[in-house]
């Protein structure tokens, strides 16, 4: 008979079990789907990253000096370690790069040019052929294929034969060149270390071209005369999984040691791959743990919510109970029957929540940054997500049970006694809200301490620290309950007010919170909590969006910045410019350097750039510095080199000197664009020197000059005895172009100005803030520093927290472009080169995308909307959206439900006093008031209430639990971003819809009144 008493028990509080049922129906689907969540980003996270490494960051290398005897042995152990450290096997290729040869001609010279010959796995895959065909193994003749650059630079051309010599193997090699080829991404990663075979030629004390490329087996067989080869291993890591990136790091790892091992004692392992593993292990492991910060939020908020539902349950069943007991039934009946009742609610929702929670993660897979990251989350129930969803319902289920069983042994009279009675709440009077204020302080601290969830475990690895990643459920719990001492006090003030007032409503009311508070503070602090919590996870998203931008406008510190070598074949220094500043879409341009370099004996980041384009170029945040960016660019302006304009567009230029001993001489040249660049003009010997200068070779075989270009002044090195210098004369292009007298008496490095050359005053620089601190300058002052070993007067006139571009901790100096150079020049220093270009975009799209067309360019874009849309999409960062905007509707419909319940007991229980008043002459409207007022105190203090409190736990939480997505710290900073139109519009709508909750409930009331009445 058991099981029909439990049935009939049920279904004789058929609200209560209804709203128990929903409550835990509610937090268990949403937990399922959390779980589900959190595990699907996780995976997603790591397939994304290994699906966009890049070849540097995922391929292994081993190398070893061969011989055509040790190499079949070293290449079996090889490929058989790679095998067995990957999960599956990588593809493994060996390239090989042969001692020098003399070009074919040259073998008399004290310094022939050199060649080499070369051989790649697979170079097929990776080029094309221009003419001819690849090269086989085999006959007389070694075939070779060849670059077309180091074609162009030879003029080897296919059918070509020729025969050449080592300079450490004296055989005779005769080679065949039977085919050119052209590299598909000659200035890719995968060449990055094969600069000979991406450029053609290499210009050093000997000029070397190659290589040329052979079968494996002929360069084995000809070529391996204890020359290094490498073996490099791709793997395919895309079906990677979380569980496996430490173990394969080890694996990885231990390569060297195990082929050590193995016999090859002279091969040395290299992969940045173990790093990488590693801090994506980390970054997982960080992205699951703060996952888990809304998850406690709605089991804290979902358990007080069901708590409310069972003290309501138990209180209407006091008297019930008590008389069961007063008939003889003992607390295990009584707690059986509360058991089954309880796992009559939680059973089914334990059965449906796995399935349910697939659909609801569908519907996270619509928010837009979700979607914009390419992840789709579409998960299946499995064994773990019953275990969670069966372990939610339980728990939900014995706290259902706990209020029923502290009421089991009151005997009838002590429940009449209990009735009604006020007072303050256990917890209140046990001061546990005080106790858990201070764990929760000591959570939040740690949290800011270490900066995630994450710390080192006693075995040396990482964990989660249940204490950190409770902080912020404890401190809404904690703020909530601190509330609650407001909710008798701010009752009876407000009975105070409402009695001297004339109007019935609001006075009784107001009297009937201040005469029951604890009926009230339950649902007020369900209101509080889902309130902060939906307040903290707007505030969240809305900053980690925000930080995702201010990231990427930091790292990229302009719209697009170019970097790349500041000379080469293509586009020589003063061709750069001109190419870069006539792609489409850029609206403002600085030319730039950026390097390390050591400030007094700190290692810093200097960084030049044209002060007068600051405010167009430079991506500063405001809070990083007192003084603006445009007041900055002012003030970094100092003293600037005069400049001789040569007329016209001359491609040639004619110096003519006079020196009275051997003198080493370069002329330091700029463009209209502002990059300086110095050419040499060789040693000037004893008497008269003419020398010619071919200033179309600046711009490169397809750059341009901009125009006019301008003369600087001529930088003498040191002599190996006194000299003196005199300028005769200086034509362009065959015409005379009046300069001032020059000349000097060098005894060491000297400049002469072919115009006006300032003494610079002190230097005007922006420092970071630590670095300021170690030279012990302030904004405003003037002392020395010491820039590359060479002491100069500085004066700050700005103090940023972070520069652009530079990561966190790095100490870094900014000066005006044209300053810096007129210091080195002024110094008979050769200008710096321009490393970088800054360039200004409204849309840099067309930009990038002409950029990618010209790979000969040799160029590095960093786009600022690139980055920043990568930096959204990145799963392990954006995680965290998801599941706090699941949490925060949870939240919601939690309260929603809470409050609605709770209205409608509180209601029904004072039927009989709404009775008694409307016999009295109460009307139907001032009935409604009297039910509008309580249940707004409710709602009012519940509001303003959970905003503060959100507020508080945003400012101390939000900023150190949004991370980058490889679990560092942000930089710059994060600053909270609290959506307040956003959140106004939430506190509105949620007002709506409680008042509206009201109104039915009064509209409701007054219909049974009447029914009750018509009875009668």
């Amino acid at each position: 008979m058991r099981g029909p008493l439990i049935v009939k028990r049920a279904l004789s509080e058929p609200l209560l079990l209804l709203a128990a049922f929903g409550s835990i129906l509610l937090a268990t689907t949403t937990l399922v789907a959390l779980t589900m969540y959190a595990s699907s980003i996780a995976d997603a996270g790591v397939r994304r990253t290994m699906e966009t490494a890049s070849y540097r960051q995922t391929a292994a290398t081993v190398s070893a000096p061969v011989t055509a005897e040790t190499f079949p042995k070293f290449d079996r152990s090889v490929r058989a370690e790679f095998a067995r450290a990957y999960t599956r096997p990588p593809a493994v290729t060996t390239s090989f790069r042969s001692d020098s040869y003399v070009m074919p001609g040259q073998d008399a010279q004290e310094r022939p040019e050199l060649l080499r010959f070369g051989s790649y796995d697979g170079l097929d895959r990776h080029a094309k052929l221009v003419s001819g065909s690849w090269p086989h193994a085999g006959g007389d003749r070694v075939e070779a294929a060849i670059s077309l650059s180091a074609a162009s630079a030879t003029g080897f051309k296919a059918g070509q034969e020729f025969t050449t010599k080592g300079r450490l193997d004296p055989r005779p090699v005769t080679v065949r060149i039977v085919g050119v080829f052209q590299l598909n991404d000659p200035f890719g990663e995968r060449w990055a270390g094969e600069q000979l075979l991406s450029r053609g030629v290499e210009r050093g004390e000997f000029t070397t071209y190659g290589p040329l490329m052979v079968a494996r087996e002929t360069f084995v067989a000809r070529f391996a005369t204890s020359v290094n080869a490498t073996w490099t291993a791709v793997p395919d890591l895309r079906a990677l999984t979380p569980a496996q990136l430490r173990p394969l790091a080890g694996a990885i790892d231990q390569l060297g040691a195990r082929l050590k091992a193995d016999g090859c004692g002279s091969c040395v392992a290299a992969s940045r791959l173990p790093e990488i593993l590693t801090q994506l292990d980390t970054a997982s492991l960080v992205a699951r743990s703060t996952m888990l910060i809304p998850v406690l939020q709605l089991l804290l908020l979902a358990a007080y919510a069901l708590m409310l539902t069972a003290r309501l349950l138990a209180d209407h069943r006091r008297m019930e109970v008590a008389l069961l007991r007063s008939r003889g039934a003992g607390t295990v009946r009584l707690a059986a029957l509360a058991g089954g009742e309880a796992l009559l609610v939680a059973v089914p929702c334990a059965v449906v929540a796995p399935f349910l929670g697939p659909p609801l993660l569908a519907l996270v897979n619509l928010l837009p940054w979700i979607r914009a990251s390419g992840v789709r989350l579409a998960p299946s129930a499995d064994l773990g997500t019953f275990l969670v969803s069966f372990g939610v319902a339980l728990a939900a289920a014995v706290l259902l049970v706990l209020p029923a069983l502290a009421g089991a042994r009151r005997t009838y009279v002590e429940e009449q006694a209990a009735r009604g009675r006020g007072g303050r709440g256990l917890i209140e009077r046990a001061g546990a809200d005080l106790a858990l204020l201070v764990v929760a302080g000591l959570a939040i601290w740690q949290l800011q301490r270490y900066g995630a969830p994450v710390t080192a475990t006693t075995a040396g690895g990482l964990g989660i620290d249940p204490l950190i990643i409770s902080g912020p459920a404890l401190a809404l719990l904690t703020g909530g309950m601190l509330g609650l001492r407001l909710v008798p006090r701010v009752s009876k003030l407000a009975e105070r007010v409402t009695s001297r007032r004339p109007a019935l409503a609001p006075a009784l009311g107001a009297w009937q919170v201040s005469r029951r508070p604890l009926k009230y503070a339950g649902p007020a602090l369900l209101l509080t909590m889902a309130i902060a919590i939906g307040i903290v996870s707007m505030a969240t998203a809305s900053t980690w969006r925000a930080s995702q931008a201010d990231q990427a406008r930091h790292q990229a510190g302009a719209d697009l910045r170019l970097s790349g070598p500041p000379d080469g074949p293509e586009l020589g220094a003063l061709g750069r410019g001109t190419a870069f500043t006539a792609l489409p879409g850029v609206t403002a341009y600085s030319p730039g350097f950026r390097g390390q370099t050591e400030v007094s004996g700190e290692s810093a980041l200097l960084l030049g750039l044209d002060a007068g384009k600051l405010g167009e170029l430079f991506h500063l945040r405001a809070d990083l510095s007192a003084q603006p960016v445009g007041e900055l660019s002012r003030a970094l302006v100092g003293d600037r080199a005069g400049k001789l304009d040569l007329p016209g567009q001359p491609s040639a230029l004619t110096l003519r000197a006079e020196a009275d001993g051997d003198l080493p001489l370069r002329l330091v040249l700029s463009d209209a664009l502002g990059v300086w660049r110095d050419v040499s003009l060789g040693v000037l010997r004893k008497g008269e020197n003419r020398i010619d200068v071919d200033l179309r070779a600046l711009a490169g075989r397809t750059g341009k000059i901009t125009y006019p270009l301008s003369l600087r002044g001529l930088v003498a090195g040191a002599p190996q005895s006194p000299a003196n210098l005199t300028l005769t004369g200086l034509s362009a292009d065959g015409r005379e172009v009046a300069t001032p007298p020059v000349s000097m008496k060098v005894t060491r490095p000297a400049v002469a100005g072919l115009a006006p050359l300032p003494k610079p005053g002190p230097l005007p620089v922006v420092l970071t803030a630590d670095l300021a601190a170690s030279l012990k300058l302030a904004v405003g002052q003037v002392g020395p520093a010491s820039i590359d070993r060479r002491v100069l007067q500085v004066k700050v006139v700005g103090v940023v927290d972070s520069m652009p571009t530079t990561p966190a901790g790095q100490k870094a100096v900014l000066a005006d472009w044209g300053t810096l150079q007129t210091y080195e020049l002024a110094a008979a220093q050769l200008p710096r080169p321009a490393t970088e270009w800054w360039l200004a975009a409204g849309d840099t799209a067309p930009a990038v995308k002409a950029l990618q067309t010209r790979p000969e360019w040799d160029v590095t874009a960093l786009d600022q909307r690139r980055l920043a849309a990568e930096l959204r999409d990145d799963p392990l960062a954006s995680g965290l959206q998801g599941a706090l905007m699941l949490g925060f509707a949870a939240a919601l419909v939690f309260a929603t439900l809470g409050f609605l319940v709770n209205a409608t007991v509180a209601a029904r229980e004072r039927m009989g006093e709404f009775a008694i008043l409307r016999a009295l002459g109460v009307s139907s409207r001032q009935m409604f008031g009297v039910l509008a007022v309580e249940q707004a105190f409710v709602i009012g203090l519940s509001l303003v209430a959970g905003t503060g409190l959100a507020v508080v736990v945003g400012v101390l939480v939000v900023p150190h639990i949004v991370l980058t997505g490889q679990a560092s710290a942000v930089t710059p900073g994060v600053v909270l971003d609290i959506p307040w139109a956003a959140t106004a519009a939430m506190l509105a709508l949620v007002a709506a819809v409680l008042l509206a909750i009201v109104a039915g409930l009064a509209r409701r009331l007054r219909g049974q009144h009447g029914q009750l009445v018509e009875e009668r």
